[in-house]
């Protein structure tokens, strides 16, 4: 197929715009992926070289990619580049053929079918990408058999080179892959082998009408139906992948080639004519007839008539024998050319019986061998199929155990949640029930303490009425009053200085966490200091009222004994009863001031608390929104640390890729296997630390997070630097690549981790999905991490100390001793040298060796008591350290260390 674009149709091309879509297209088109070139990218290629009337943007577009360093994209390349020359505008054919030299720098196997495709057109201009026949004879109108007879050998010769490379394409065919790529390679093959085949097969019967020249064109005829029959086994071979029958029509070819003597394939032949003619026999002469010698003159004229009549006679059976003989000879002719005749007709039929044989045993050892290619190819479907099977299977039983595993994991943690859950549902429930019962005391405490002050009233009225008439039991009255007084403003206060507090909590609520923490605490303080001060005026309350009760008695007593007096001075002194009846008058009145004053603080008290249960919805709200502020701030707080901690590993990523940084150059295996021991700890710690912000909400220590993410970043940055120092350890380029690799997907995973947690992407998620991301973003981590320790432990020395036999502990302990007895053999050998004779030696040689010795023993005493300090902390490390293991397996354990 070939587009077709109308000259005079006009379009608005925005240049700039085609040349970066052209370059997008071809980078996609030549992906490292797989996978075959898209169609819409290979078709844009193609549209761009039909709009601009030119492909020299499409080449130098080809030649930036870096196909060359990858196979898959050379292929898919070269591929791209057959289907552009096919399918796109004539002009590149002939721009193509400035290319040849960078096409020969590929090392591909398209690559020569290709350089054959673009020498062809080179020798043959009048072509275009697809050989179309129609297109061809409007372009060429000269009729030159020789020039036609060396056209079809050059396409005969294209057309083995296509075969030659779509059984190389066959050849590399995988069953455990995907053939995608390789089979669509193949597409434009079998479009251009079609379009070869047609315009052949018209030319050689133009040849032949034209020329009638059988024997001159048999080498091409017999050519010709070799290269049919593979192309009925390869149009078969291409039938059967499912994939390419999806992009194009497979053609169908018979399986005897046409015919190629006639005009068209559904004339017939006509038969041909006899091999031989019937020779007939040449008629024999007539024989000579005798002349009689003439009688006597006598009766001449009756001897002559006689003579005559027998002449007549003898003419006459002459003219018989002849005719008949003539008949004889005809019959024997017609004899002879019938059995000729009937002998070519049998020895014909006998040739057309055993041709149709040997059409027939040839039609049934084709049939066979189709039958035979359709039963293995049957049979390398079947066992692809198995495979594929096989394959899925195993895929399909590792995925059951993945999802096992995972609902095993998930039914751990659903069970962990669900049992933290109730717990935290019991400590609410159990803080409901304290507060329900302090509440309960709290109401029972003030109803007691209400009754008891009515009483208290009762019990000040009736004192009041009784010790009216005493001017003593006025002033204790008074002074009663006085100090009831002072016990409500007392009272008074400690309402104003919780009002103070509520006040106070209500203009900080805006505050943070830990401000509102305080409040709460200060709060709590507040009602426990007017809990208590309640349960000391109760207290202080029955203290006065027993007290009141003692004096009231004593008052009555009192007060019988100043009833008598009065009694008796009453009688004296009747004018003082009109004073005193006054003044009792007036401290009634002033009672009954009281008792409102009294009366009034009471209704204010039962309102205050009354208002106490709005008051306190009102600040659970404002709580509500003070922790919802905080949280929200909380968020924001850890998203910004969580976006350090991706910045930082972004540029430790940076500096591995950068060819300006060489990395640690003095770390060696087993500090970077420590720093993958450290990073794996921090990232452990990281997830447990998130996850009880998870479980624990706002009251969790995000502190702890914050502090996390900075240890677990700098350890991963520390990882990629160290990592990248020992590349000067590697033997080739292909460990250091490994190496890299996994230190950059070590650090990548990471950023993945720090990505998933943000506080916008694990929105709308319960808190079981929020620990799920944690736990399996931690789990790839960890993998990553293992990956490049194992990397890194193959660049370590395997040789260890740890190898022998024996305890561990006893080893080290060992170790040490032999490390402490070989400093007191030193110092034992330096004290010997200082004892040596000096004698021959001058004060200031002495001098000098002295200074030289006692050093030495120092710096031998100092590595001394350094071991034996090295000692005591190695046990103390291993008490402190082990638990409740043993010395051996702590030792185990810090292997490395322990080394």
């Amino acid at each position: 197929m070939s587009l077709a674009y109308n000259s005079g149709a006009t379009r608005n091309i925005d240049m700039s715009r085609t040349e970066a879509d052209l370059a997008v297209n071809i980078r996609k088109a030549t992906s490292i992926e797989e996978t075959a070139p898209k169609r819409k990218h290979v078709r844009s290629c193609i549209v761009y070289t039909w709009d601009h009337k030119s492909s020299t943007s499409f080449w130098a577009g080809m030649k930036v990619q870096p196909i060359l360093a990858d196979e898959v994209q050379t292929f898919k390349a070269l591929i791209t580049v057959h289907k552009v020359l096919q399918e796109g505008h004539p002009i590149t054919v002939k721009e193509g053929q400035s290319h040849v030299s960078w096409l020969r720098s590929i090392d591909q196997g398209i690559r020569i079918f290709l350089e054959s495709k673009l020498a062809f057109h080179r020798q043959h201009p009048e072509f275009n990408g697809l050989f179309e026949y129609e297109e061809y004879i409007s372009l060429k109108t000269i009729n030159d058999p020789n020039e036609g007879y060396e056209t079809i050998t050059d396409l005969m010769t294209l057309q083995d080179q296509i075969d030659a490379f779509q059984k190389l394409i066959f050849s590399h065919f995988r069953h455990s892959t995907n053939n995608e790529c390789r089979i669509s390679a193949l597409v434009p093959l079998v479009q251009e082998s079609y379009g070869i085949y047609k315009f052949i097969t018209s030319m050689l019967r133009a040849m032949h009408t034209t020329t009638g020249e059988e024997e001159a064109l048999e080498p091409l005829r017999a050519r010709y139906t070799a290269q049919h029959h593979r192309l009925v086994r390869f149009y078969y071979e291409c039938s059967n992948l499912r994939y390419l029958t999806s992009l194009i029509t497979v053609p169908k070819l018979p399986q005897q080639p046409p015919n190629l003597l006639a005009e068209d394939e559904e004339r017939p032949a006509l038969p041909k004519r006899p091999a031989k003619e019937v020779e007939r026999e040449p008629t024999p002469p007539p024989k000579n007839v005798s002349v009689p010698d003439p009688e006597p003159i006598n009766d001449f004229w009756s001897t002559e008539a006689r003579r005559q009549q027998e002449e007549y006679e003898n003419e006459q059976q002459r003219l018989q024998k002849q005719w008949e003989e003539q008949q004889r000879a005809q019959l024997l002719a017609q004899q002879q050319a019938q059995r000729d005749f009937e002998e070519q007709q049998r020895l014909q039929a006998e040739q057309q019986r055993l041709a149709q044989e040997q059409l027939l045993q040839t039609q049934y050892q084709q049939q066979t061998q189709g039958r035979l290619a359709e039963l293995e190819q049957e049979n390398l479907n079947a066992r692809a199929q198995y495979e594929r099977d096989q394959l899925m299977l195993q895929q399909y039983d590792k995925r059951m155990k993945d999802l096992e595993e995972q609902l095993n994991q998930l039914n751990s943690n659903f069970s962990m949640q669900t049992q933290s859950k109730d717990d935290q549902i019991r400590a609410l429930q159990e803080q409901v029930n304290t507060w329900r019962t302090k509440y309960e005391a709290l109401a029972k405490l003030y109803s007691q303490l209400r009754q008891e002050h009515l009483d208290l009233l009762q019990t000040t009225k009736s004192l009041k009425l009784k010790a009216a008439s005493a001017q003593e039991a006025i002033d204790r009255r008074e002074r009663l009053e006085r100090e009831m007084k002072t016990k409500n403003l007392e009272l008074a206060d400690m309402i104003r200085e919780r009002d103070r507090a509520l006040h106070e909590k209500d203009r900080v609520t805006g505050g943070n966490r830990e401000e509102v923490e305080k409040l709460k605490r200060e709060l709590r303080l507040a009602i426990e200091r007017a809990e208590n001060a309640e349960r000391a005026k109760g207290s202080e309350i029955s203290a006065l009222l027993s007290k009141y009760n003692r004096e009231m008695a004593d008052l009555e007593e009192s007060l019988r004994n100043k009833t008598r007096a009065l009694d008796e001075i009453r009688a004296n002194h009747g004018e003082r009863d009109e004073d005193q009846e006054k003044a009792l008058l007036e401290k009634d009145e002033e009672i009954e001031v009281y008792k409102s004053g009294m009366e009034q603080a009471l209704m204010e008290l039962e309102e205050l608390k009354l208002t106490q249960g709005d008051a306190d919805r009102a600040l659970d709200t404002q709580i509500d929104d003070v922790l919802h502020s905080s949280v929200a701030k909380i968020n924001d707080i850890i998203d910004s640390v969580l976006q350090s901690g991706i910045q930082r590993v972004d540029d430790a990523l940076y500096e591995l890729d950068s060819s300006m940084q060489a990395g640690n150059q003095n770390a060696s295996p087993s500090y970077v296997l420590s720093q993958i021991e450290k990073a794996s700890a921090s990232a452990t710690e990281f997830s447990t630390a998130f996850n009880n912000y998870i479980a624990d909400g706002p009251n969790s220590a995000h502190a702890e997070i914050i502090r996390t993410v900075s240890i677990f970043s700098g350890s991963t940055a520390d990882v990629l630097s160290n990592s990248k120092g020992l590349l000067r350890f590697a033997t080739d380029d292909k460990k250091a690549d490994q190496l890299m690799g996994a230190a950059r997907q070590s650090a990548q995973s990471t950023v993945k981790f720090f990505r998933a947690l943000q506080s916008f992407r694990l929105e709308g998620l319960e808190p079981l999905q929020k620990s799920d991301v944690v736990i399996n973003n931690n789990h790839e981590v960890l993998m990553n991490l293992q990956k490049l320790s194992k990397l890194v432990d193959a660049f370590a020395p395997k040789s260890s100390k740890l190898s022998g036999a024996g305890d561990l502990g006893d080893i080290v302990d060992r170790e040490l001793s032999n490390a402490a007895n070989a400093i007191e053999a030193a110092a034992e050998r330096l004290a010997k040298l200082k004892k040596k004779p000096r004698d021959g030696y001058s004060t200031y040689e002495l001098r000098i060796h002295d200074s030289i010795l006692e050093a030495s023993i120092a710096v031998t005493t100092a590595i001394a008591e350094l071991i034996k300090a090295a000692t005591a902390s190695q046990q103390e490390i291993v008490r402190e350290g082990r638990g409740s293991s043993s010395r051996t397996a702590f030792y185990k354990k810090n292997n490395r260390w322990t080394e």
